[in-house]
């Protein structure tokens, strides 16, 4: 269904380095490093690529409000990997992992605010894993 999602950086060298450490635990790397822009995915022939760059209209990066991006984890163990790397790598606590059962029965995430502010998640819809 999507072929990319993209977020905007200040500061793409450590917001490159944030992503790399937490979707790590997501089985996602880095496929492509540019001065302005980085790509991750789980390997560089697979799709959908999560990019995150510099504004192309040369503005600062802002946060979109009611936008965040969700990643899915292959477990819930994963998902408490990305939140634990995310908060120790400077992210903020948006949503400490847990079940969403608002959202269904076996929904566990988490979510954080990277460095520059963006909102990101991790979910399992496994039960128990």
């Amino acid at each position: 269904m999507f072929s990319h999602v993209m977020l905007g950086s200040n500061d793409v060298a450590a917001a490159g380095e944030f992503y790399a450490a937490v979707l790590a635990p997501l089985g996602l790397e880095s496929v492509y490093q540019g001065e302005d822009h980085v790509a991750f995915a789980e390997s560089e022939a697979a799709q959908p690529w999560f990019w995150v760059t510099k504004p192309y209209d040369g503005n600062a990066a802002s946060v979109g409000n009611g936008t965040h991006v969700a990643f899915l984890a292959p477990s819930r163990e994963a998902v408490r990997r990305f939140y634990d790397v995310a908060l120790a790598l400077g992210g903020q606590d948006e949503g400490a992992p847990g079940l969403r059962p608002q959202y269904s029965e076996t929904y566990y995430g988490t979510y954080v605010r990277d460095p520059d502010g963006n909102k990101i998640q991790a979910v399992c819809y496994a039960p128990d894993s």
